[in-house]
């Protein structure tokens, strides 16, 4: 599979799974939770609040691992492993581009100070599970 293909494969996951793990670090342990993922080509981003731990832990350390698109449905699922660098985004802009109405179950509006977008950069992505020599690694 060469590169254009593979991007392909892996842009198709991250456009049809939103929801997905991602990983932090504190001290030298791996700290996951589930979060919703919106994509701009291969950027990520996820919204959370300026209070939480993992907000914390990229601030210490901004290396982070995702997990997307293995959809439960049996061995086979195609799924994506990220391997990134996260960062604190405050600006409006993103905040705009990410607001949806369920976000108000946790924030008092896109203006609330406490709601931030954490951007993730990718280092690699590999595609797993595609049956073609899988995996597959995309450097960036």
């Amino acid at each position: 599979m060469n590169q254009t293909e593979l991007k392909q494969q892996i842009m198709k996951v991250l456009e049809d799974s939103k929801v997905g793990t991602l990983a932090t670090v504190k001290g030298s342990k791996p700290h996951s939770r589930y979060m919703t993922f919106f994509n701009d080509d291969l950027t990520l981003y996820t919204p959370t609040s300026k209070e939480t731990h993992k907000t914390e832990e990229i601030e210490e350390n901004p290396n982070v691992h995702i997990l997307l698109g293995y959809e439960g449905e049996g061995y086979g699922d195609i799924f994506v492993e990220i391997q990134g660098k996260a960062s604190i985004e405050e600006s409006q802009d993103y905040k705009d581009k990410l607001w949806n109405s369920h976000m108000e179950k946790w924030f008092d509006g896109k203006d609330d100070p406490n709601y931030i977008v954490l951007k993730i950069t990718p280092d690699a992505i590999r595609l797993m599970n595609d049956d073609e020599g899988s995996p597959h690694t995309l450097e960036l």
